[in-house]
């Protein structure tokens, strides 16, 4: 009898634990604009997203053959590793460039993470494979 008291009051437990809203360590709502009724993290992160997206504008995607495509890691996750990769093509990109601005997101990432206490799960990310298709280095 106690057995089936100590199973019951396990799986509530787990049920319970399980039925909580998941945290999510960044903020994700990218209609955000910096400012605007916006906290002190969610101003942070867009800082982030910025250099990001001026890192995506230095990766160029088109002129390549398969083997000229590379993946780039971007970002840097609470538990270590990049948050994932982007495609880029390494003959008609600035790589020094691009490795700078991701250089950039990567230490900006850190501080957030350790300034908001972030976590995250701490699987290995592999870079994808890349490749060339029409032209274009696009991520298998």
């Amino acid at each position: 009898m106690l057995k089936t008291i100590l199973r019951t009051v396990f799986v509530i437990s787990v049920a319970a634990a399980c039925s909580k809203a998941p945290v999510t360590p960044y903020p994700t709502d990218t209609g955000l604009h910096a400012g605007v009724n916006q906290s002190p993290q969610q101003d942070d992160w867009s800082a982030i997203l910025k250099l990001e997206d001026q890192a995506k504008a230095i990766a160029k995607v088109t002129g390549c053959t398969s083997g000229e495509c590379r993946a780039a890691a971007v970002g840097s996750r609470a538990c270590g590793g990049p948050r994932y990769y982007l495609a880029y093509c390494a003959k008609t990109t600035d790589s020094v460039a691009l490795y700078r601005k991701l250089d950039e997101v990567a230490k900006a990432e850190q501080a957030y993470n350790r300034k908001y206490q972030i976590v995250s799960t701490c699987e290995f990310r592999m870079p994808p494979t890349v490749e060339a298709i029409g032209g274009s280095c696009v991520a298998k």
